[in-house]
């Protein structure tokens, strides 16, 4: 009986590719530590292949399709369209600019604040940790209603600049405008900056720094030359996970819609003309971009950043 199976065994792995018999039947040690490898990563690989995988290629599919309500024919029109059209193309300059520039800003605020909590013996340092990054818990709708909250025509910072300036609070509310959205995606992009600096800074090399001071180097010129070549992989990273996340807010966007986006308009291709294979062009081009930016930024930075 044991001849019979390792004849099947021996049958099954001349059949298969080496680095498949390799997992199913391991000989040395780096094989079976290959197969744990595999059987680890299973669960993922499959939860990928289900609800990433398939439905991507599925709605590319879509993008191509001739008919509206089935997927049939093929024609390039719906990625034509979005060339042609400079309608998709302002949309297109909109999300690129408005990212870039909250990018920046955020990164610009959560690096001194990062310095700080490393630097500084801080008493509370856990709580303020906690409502730095508190905002992360936080969908974008809520982030919205509290811009309204604190901007609004009845907004609390509204009245209160209304009542020391004498002008109508109608007119200094900005909840609606691309000034709110802005506030409104600093508030859910900051903390993710922040956490990931926060990490980096952790370590750099004080003594490097120590040295610096001691040389003469004054603490702006030693964070120039000295703690900001450290912390540059950390920079990178937080650029990418930060601009990826204003390219994918949707919340936020829906409530304010103080400027039009690529993801707000792929809800209202859908939504307002059920036109499914533009919107799953516009989906196509964002999911290559968005992974065609990663791609490339991540070859320059070693830090680690949530994918």
């Amino acid at each position: 009986m044991a001849t019979d199976m390792e004849s099947v065994s021996a049958g099954l792995s001349r059949r298969l590719p080496d680095t498949l018999s390799a997992i199913f039947w391991p000989q040395s040690e780096q094989e079976r530590e290959r197969r744990r490898i595999v059987g680890l990563c299973l669960p993922f690989l499959s939860l990928l292949l289900f609800s990433g995988v398939v439905p991507l290629a599925e709605m590319a599919r879509i993008s191509f399709s001739e008919a509206r309500l089935v997927t049939e024919g093929f024609t390039l029109e719906y990625y034509e369209q979005l060339i042609v059209d400079p309608y998709y193309r302002t949309i297109a300059i909109n999300t690129l600019w408005f990212g870039l520039a909250t990018t920046i800003v955020s990164i610009t605020i959560a690096v001194p604040v990062a310095h700080a909590l490393a630097k500084y013996d801080l008493r509370g340092e856990s709580l303020i940790l906690t409502v730095l990054s508190f905002p992360n818990s936080l969908p974008g709708i809520v982030a919205a209603f509290m811009i309204i909250v604190l901007f609004g025509n009845t907004g609390l910072i509204t009245n209160i600049v209304a009542a020391f300036s004498g002008r109508s609070p109608i007119d200094l509310a900005i909840a609606t405008s691309v000034g709110g959205l802005f506030f409104a995606y600093l508030y859910s992009m900051i903390p993710r900056a922040l956490l990931l600096l926060r990490g980096t800074y952790a370590e750099v090399n004080t003594d490097a720094e120590e040295a610096a001071r001691s040389l003469g180097a004054t603490p702006l010129q030693t964070f120039r030359y000295v703690t900001l070549p450290q912390i540059k992989p950390g920079l990178i990273g937080a650029f990418v996970l930060v601009f990826r996340t204003a390219l994918a807010i949707f919340g936020t966007i829906l409530i304010l819609k103080s400027l039009l986006v690529w993801t707000l308009q792929i809800d209202r291709e859908i939504a307002q003309g059920f036109n499914i294979a533009q919107a799953s062009a516009m989906a196509t081009i964002w999911f290559g971009f968005v992974f065609l930016f990663t791609l490339l930024a991540l070859r320059y930075t070693s830090a680690e950043v949530s994918l």
